[in-house]
């Protein structure tokens, strides 16, 4: 593995790791009675398998969870699964780019904290590069749509997150939507436009489909005659589009833009094309202390959140849940391309949206 390809999330981890404390692990959940390592858990099969599972998750009793799923989406998997199997779920939520700081550092440090990770596919990748996972051999891996699974099988996508445009509809009309990322340089949007501060990939990710040169061009004018506010965290930015201080955000996720139309909010949204989709995956620690609960709850993941998360307008990849559009011509997030040139494209996002 180049060093390089994580390198970016390498900075200043060390002064996060110190700020959560060295010596004590996140949760005190190692159990005694543990006689089984998630390697040999990984490749139970058989009719007998979720048996199994379950029996060794309930005398584990628990199980340590980084996630970056929004709190309520997060509680609702938590809660079901707590109730229909009676384990505990220790849960540790923060940004993608914490979670992979807190992880590796973790790893490097001989601590092995959580037992299951839940993130974007851009962290997942990063967690694989550093060896930090155990592949699940599990058969509702088959149920998966092809694009959930990574194609070494290290880790699955849980759902696809999906760049969505997300306008506040009081001050901006439909009719003046634009229809291509070309006319965000009109000057009738001059601060008028937000994005996420973690949206590297997103950019790397047109620059890949529609020209490197073209896009950077393109995106350095928008913000020369716009400007272009950058927020933190996608559930954020999606929030002040509803609340009228963001007219426009380029980098809201669909299933929080379906949400808030729901819930009544003045916002719409639509998809400039390529429609891009973030996969959400979960990986499972190859150092897990709880081998067991951590593979029920990687199954889990898979079959019954997956209705929970329908209900909560997210795109499912279990086609036994809900079968993907036969139009479907989504562009998923190349998180192996953005990744191997990590350097350039964080340096790239920087100096055109200034977040240095």
């Amino acid at each position: 593995m180049k060093s390089h390809a994580v390198r970016p999330w390498r900075a200043g981890a060390i002064a996060v790791f110190l700020s959560f404390g060295f010596a004590a692990p996140l949760f005190n959940s190692t159990p005694a009675h543990a006689q089984a390592t998630i390697a040999e858990v990984a490749n139970l099969s058989g009719p007998d398998r979720t048996q199994k599972l379950i029996k060794g998750a309930k005398k584990e009793g628990t199980l340590t969870l980084y996630s970056t799923t929004p709190p309520a989406d997060a509680n609702a998997t938590i809660a079901a699964f707590q109730k229909k199997y009676g384990v505990k779920v220790q849960l540790w939520r923060a940004s993608m780019q914490d979670v992979m700081n807190r992880a590796t550092t973790e790893a490097r440090a001989g601590l092995a904290n959580a037992d299951v990770y839940e993130s974007s596919g851009v962290t997942i990748e990063v967690l694989h590069r550093e060896k930090l996972l155990q592949p699940i051999k599990s058969p509702v891996n088959d149920d998966l749509i092809p694009e959930a699974r990574s194609a070494d099988g290290a880790w699955v996508a849980t759902r696809l997150n999906l760049y969505a445009a997300m306008y506040n509809t009081n001050i901006v009309k439909k009719a003046d939507l634009p229809k291509s990322y070309d006319d965000l340089a009109d000057p009738k949007w001059k601060g008028k436009l937000a994005i996420d501060t973690e949206s590297f990939d997103w950019l790397a990710t047109l620059a890949l489909n529609l020209g490197e040169q073209k896009t950077l061009d393109l995106f350095r004018k928008i913000v020369a005659t716009n400007g272009v506010s950058v927020r933190k965290g996608h559930t954020l930015l999606a929030n002040l589009v509803a609340a009228g201080e963001i007219p426009l955000a380029l980098t809201a996720y669909d299933y929080r833009a379906k949400q808030l139309v729901k819930e009544g909010a003045p916002v719409d949204y639509f998809f400039l094309k390529p429609t891009l989709a973030l996969p959400v995956g979960v990986g499972v620690s190859n150092k897990a202390r709880h081998p067991y609960a951590a593979a029920l709850y990687y199954d889990f993941l898979l079959t019954d959140t997956q209705k929970i998360y329908l209900d909560r307008n997210y795109f499912v990849v279990n086609r036994k849940v809900k079968e993907p559009p036969a139009d479907l011509s989504l562009k998923l997030i190349d998180y192996k391309a953005v990744l191997d040139d990590s350097d350039k494209w964080n340096k790239v996002f920087a100096d055109i949206f200034h977040t240095r």
